[in-house]
């Protein structure tokens, strides 16, 4: 990470306001946050601060009500539906809590299918796939279905699938909420060997306060708010 570089991530003044019925919710109530290339990173805070909002926000799933989101240079306000959906599958890898893989599909297939989406030859994605599972340690389960799998190694192909596809940035909201400790150490200690061994971004959340102990950056999110940023030592 070098600080001195242009931000990988700028927010500016970003606000998320929803509308339900007569009720206004400030998701996000005017944040401005810088992350550089290389960060691994954790947005922590109570229910309800607008953590899952800031990572849609951030992965270019949910634009904001007003204020700036610029990606890798770009004004992502400014792209088109389609350009904005091209652009955010060939730079951005997610990790969701619930895992969200395909049940009729074996993990490589599980791995394989975002990069088929992006028109990658099915040699190559065969290969990809391979590689990833294989850094997760899952050589021996690439043809096991997700049911055939526990939930730390359900989460492993998730990180698998978010690594395949190359990204720049990953996105994991809530990524250990359905695991116990033991697998949510080696989840996160999985994200931190991805962050190293490929420069990969990574931002996640998390309400367990033992995993900040692992970050090089830890942001606190309250009513909507920055409350606090700081870099670990």
């Amino acid at each position: 990470m070098t600080p001195t570089s242009p931000p990988l991530v700028r927010l500016t003044e970003v606000k998320r306001r929803f509308h339900l019925g007569a009720t206004v919710v400030d998701a996000l109530a005017g944040v401005s946050l810088d992350i550089h290339a290389g960060e691994f990173l954790a947005v922590w805070g109570p229910s309800g601060s607008g953590k899952s909002t800031l990572m849609n926000v951030l992965g270019l799933i949910d634009a904001p009500s007003s204020g700036q989101v610029w990606f890798d240079g770009a004004d992502a306000g400014a792209l088109p539906d389609d350009a904005l959906t091209d652009f955010r599958g060939g730079r951005i890898g997610f990790v969701f809590q619930s895992f969200n893989l395909v049940p009729v599909l074996s993990a490589r297939e599980n791995v394989m299918l975002p990069l088929q989406i992006q028109g990658v030859a099915p040699a190559t994605a065969r290969q990809r796939a391979e590689q990833a599972l294989t850094e997760m340690g899952l050589e021996r389960f690439m043809a096991s279905r997700p049911d055939q799998l526990s939930g730390g190694q359900r989460q492993r192909v998730a990180i698998a699938r978010a690594l395949g596809v190359r990204p720049r940035l990953v996105i994991a909201d809530e990524p250990t909420a359905n695991l116990d400790s033991e697998n949510s150490r080696m989840v996160v200690d999985l994200m931190r060997q991805m962050n190293r061994a490929h420069g990969v971004t990574c931002v996640f959340t998390t309400h367990d306060p033992r995993l900040l102990e692992h970050v090089d950056r830890k942001i606190l999110l309250r009513d909507g708010r920055i409350a606090s940023d700081e870099v670990m030592q």
